[in-house]
């Protein structure tokens, strides 16, 4: 089965460090729900101006991370989380992030997030 097929497991999101406090009954929902997806170095994984409600979780490799008019903003690598902004403030994407190796993502969609993930960012608010 093609890893795009597959959902994230429970180990690999543990590992992630934002999702540190979450309880495992949580982790294992998200799980459930996170869709994998392999990207080859050069592609795009998601496009700033794009109007996609998809939170992300680097699960490997490495990616670049540019915005429209002020160019390159920095280099994610696993473990890191981008997309949060669309579905947290109901806005377009804010920046563009290309696979500069082959990446394995994790993503769920704006329901999940705001089920699952949305209190972890309540602080930030």
């Amino acid at each position: 089965m093609s890893p795009r097929h597959v959902p994230a497991s429970v180990t690999e999101l543990q590992r992630i460090g934002l999702f540190g406090s979450l309880p495992g009954e949580t982790i294992a929902k998200l799980a459930e729900r996170m869709v994998r997806e392999e990207f080859a170095g050069g592609k795009r994984i998601v496009t700033g101006g794009e109007s996609t409600d998809r939170f992300y979780v680097l699960l490997s490799g490495m990616a670049g991370v540019t915005q429209e008019g002020l160019g390159a903003r920095g280099i994610m690598r696993p473990g890191e989380t981008f997309g949060e902004v669309a579905p947290l403030l109901g806005v377009e994407r804010t920046a563009t992030v290309t696979a500069m190796t082959t990446c394995v993502v994790a993503s769920c969609d704006e329901e999940t997030f705001n089920e699952l993930l949305r209190p972890l960012y309540a602080d930030d608010e």
